[in-house]
């Protein structure tokens, strides 16, 4: 069972990933005339080619563990495939902000329900509390923006960018929950999530034969693609691969509710996006959530995996 030290290790680097990725709305929207489905294929396929090579060692020696978990294998390779898809399309179709709020939000809700049912984890009540006030905060967050009026989209398209983000959530928390099953199996977390996401770069990178256009029609789109690949994916995902060691998926899905909060300052420092106070009280709950979840743990634990 890992012990208090090394499950503040797992939250930490936990966080450091959402750090991470809370910079791909902002990065993004420097690219407007890229396909969301570019953008998205590109990011995670050649994040998972990175990850693929960098635990190439790794997945050697876990080989016939993850060809006896082959199950796990396609479905969390497939949900890796569809969470990029989903998660910038949203973003592109409801705004940055709603699109992350959406997605983020959703993942930790759908993460305890695969745990409950399919894990059979007893998830501790002060996991209710913490998520219960996350989501006040997403709530909060996205409630206190200030709508630009030059902006305008169909409300159709608003609604199919909620959706979206309900798909990038549940995508989000099968490919953790698929994950954390792996190492829990005693396999590597390098050698699980690389053998995910480089499934999902099978799926991902032929995909770019008809979606990217203009993914590297100027220098900055160039820019743009290569540091969502390599930073927020391959480097932030390694740091989540290390954190599901010693954290429940749930923990980890509900950590990463920081993400939202730091891609709005980054939407008002960088983008020049406004929020009321209403925005900002939003951050202070979900950083109270987060300390929260530094404090408990979120569900009973299982077997720490060999690292």
């Amino acid at each position: 069972m890992p012990d208090h030290k090394q499950v503040l290790r797992g939250s930490v680097a936990i966080i450091l990933a959402c750090l991470l990725w809370g910079t791909t709305g902002t990065a993004a929207s420097f690219t407007p005339n890229v396909s969301p489905l570019a953008s998205g294929a590109f990011a995670m396929g050649i994040g998972g080619v990175l990850l693929v090579i960098s635990a190439f060692r790794c997945l050697k020696i876990d080989k016939a563990k993850l060809l006896s978990n082959y199950k796990l294998l396609v479905v969390g390779g497939m949900s890796v495939a569809v969470y990029p898809l989903a998660f910038y399309s949203s973003m592109r179709l409801s705004g940055v902000a709603i699109g992350t709020v959406i997605s983020l939000a959703s993942a930790p809700f759908f993460t305890v329900l695969l745990e409950c049912l399919i894990s059979k984890k007893n998830i501790a009540a002060k996991w209710f509390i913490s998520f219960s006030v996350g989501v006040a905060g997403i709530v909060l967050l996205s409630m206190g923006k200030v709508e630009d009026s030059t902006q305008h989209s169909s409300l159709l398209q608003h609604y199919l960018g909620i959706l979206l983000g309900l798909v990038a959530g549940l995508s989000y928390a099968l490919y953790s929950w698929a994950a954390k099953c792996l190492i829990s199996q005693e396999i590597h977390s390098k050698s699980a999530m690389s053998a995910l996401f480089g499934l999902a770069a099978c799926i991902l990178l032929p995909s770019l034969l008809f979606t990217a256009d203009n993914l590297f029609a100027t220098t900055s789109n160039t820019a743009v693609a290569l540091y969502m690949a390599i930073i927020p994916m391959f480097l932030g995902y390694i740091l989540f691969g290390y954190g599901l060691n010693y954290i429940e998926a749930s923990q980890a899905t509900l950590l990463t509710m920081l993400e939202p909060a730091l891609a709005t300052v980054l939407a008002v420092v960088i983008v020049g996006e406004k929020f009321t106070a209403i925005g900002w009280i939003g951050i202070t709950l979900i950083l109270l959530c987060l300390l929260i979840q530094m404090t408990y743990k979120a569900a009973v634990p299982v077997t720490p995996a060999v690292t």
